[in-house]
C-alpha cells in the first residue's frame, strides 16, 4: 500500500497539534506526575486500520523519545479489542497527543472501513470503486487515502486534474456537443468526462472524441443501455444514490467504476481507545 509522503504527514499532524495546544498548552496535564509509562491502543470495533503512521507522527513530534510499536499493519483488517500499538514514553507526551493521534485513526480507518464495505459488495475486479471531492475541508488527501486503504480508487483530487463537464456547466452553455468540442480543443493532455443523465443526452454526444461517460442517478435498467451503447467509445462511470444496498446491481450493468459521495463525506469514525498498562 502506497504510504502518504513523510513531509505531508509531520505538516498536518502539526497542525491538529497546534489547534489542540494553543495558546496555553494542556493545562491539565500539568498537574500529573510525569512517570515514564506504558500504553495501548485498543480498537473498539470491527475495521480496517488506517492512520498508523499519522498516529505514531503525532506522538513523536511532541517527543522524540516515545516508541510507537504498531501491532498490524496499515491496510490490515482487525477485530474489536484488538491492540494495534503500543507506546512507552513520558506520561505527559503521550496525554498530549492522545486525542489528535485517535482522531487520525479513527477518520482514516472509518474512510478506510466504509470503502471495503462496497467493494466486497461490488466482489468485482473490473468495476472500481471511487471517491469523490466530497471532502472535508483541508483533509482531502487523507480520506482519500483511507479510500486506497479500503480497496476503492481515487477520482480527481482537484478541478485541475482533469476535464469533468457536469450538469451545471451544460445547463449554462446549453449546447452539450459544443461544450464538449471546445474541451477537447483545450484539453492540453487533460482526460475529459462527460455527465449524462438519460439516454437522449448520450445519443447526441457519442463518437465524440473524450475518454469517460458519467451516468448520474439512472436507473440500472436505463444504465445497462447506457453502457451498452457506450462500452466501444468510453470508460463508463456510474454516480448518484449509490448505496450498499444498491451497489451490487449497479456494477451488474457493466459499468467500469461507481462513483460514491457516501465513503469520505459520510463514513462513521471509528472507535479507538489509548489505555494506561497498569
Amino acid at each position: 500500500m502506497q504510504k502518504i509522503n513523510l513531509k505531508y504527514t509531520k505538516f498536518i499532524t502539526k497542525q491538529a497539534l497546534k489547534e489542540d495546544l494553543s495558546p496555553l498548552g494542556d493545562v491539565t496535564t500539568k498537574n500529573i506526575k510525569n512517570k515514564k509509562v506504558t500504553a495501548k491502543i485498543i480498537v473498539g470495533e470491527n475495521c480496517v486500520v488506517g492512520g498508523l503512521n499519522f498516529a505514531k507522527e503525532t506522538f513523536k513530534i511532541l517527543d522524540k523519545k516515545i516508541t510507537f510499536k504498531a501491532k498490524t499493519k496499515e491496510g490490515r483488517k482487525v477485530n474489536k479489542d484488538k491492540v494495534i500499538a503500543v507506546l512507552k514514553g513520558k506520561a505527559s507526551s503521550i496525554l498530549k497527543s492522545e486525542r489528535v493521534a485517535l482522531n487520525f485513526l479513527g477518520l482514516i480507518s472509518g474512510v478506510a472501513t466504509l470503502t471495503n464495505k462496497f467493494v466486497e459488495k461490488v466482489n468485482n475486479k473490473s468495476c472500481a470503486i471511487c471517491c469523490t471531492r466530497k471532502t472535508l475541508p483541508n483533509l482531502r488527501i487523507i480520506q482519500k487515502y483511507g479510500v486506497r486503504l479500503g480497496g476503492g480508487t481515487n477520482h480527481r483530487f482537484n478541478l485541475s486534474d482533469e476535464i469533468l463537464i457536469k450538469d451545471n456547466h451544460i445547463a449554462i452553455n446549453k449546447n452539450i456537443r459544443r461544450i464538449i468540442e471546445r474541451a477537447i480543443k483545450n484539453k492540453k493532455g487533460k482526460k475529459i468526462t462527460v455527465e449524462v443523465d438519460n439516454l437522449n443526452q448520450l445519443r447526441k454526444i457519442i463518437g465524440l472524441k473524450f475518454n469517460r461517460v458519467l451516468f448520474d442517478n439512472m436507473s440500472p435498467k436505463n444504465l445497462k443501455k447506457a453502457v451498452k451503447m457506450s462500452k466501444k467509445f468510453y470508460e463508463t462511470e456510474a454516480s448518484g444514490g449509490v448505496k450498499l444496498g444498491n451497489v451490487r446491481k449497479i456494477s451488474l450493468t457493466g459499468v467500469d467504476r461507481i462513483s460514491i459521495g457516501e465513503i469520505t463525506h459520510s463514513a462513521p469514525a471509528i472507535d479507538f481507545k489509548l489505555d494506561f498498562i497498569s
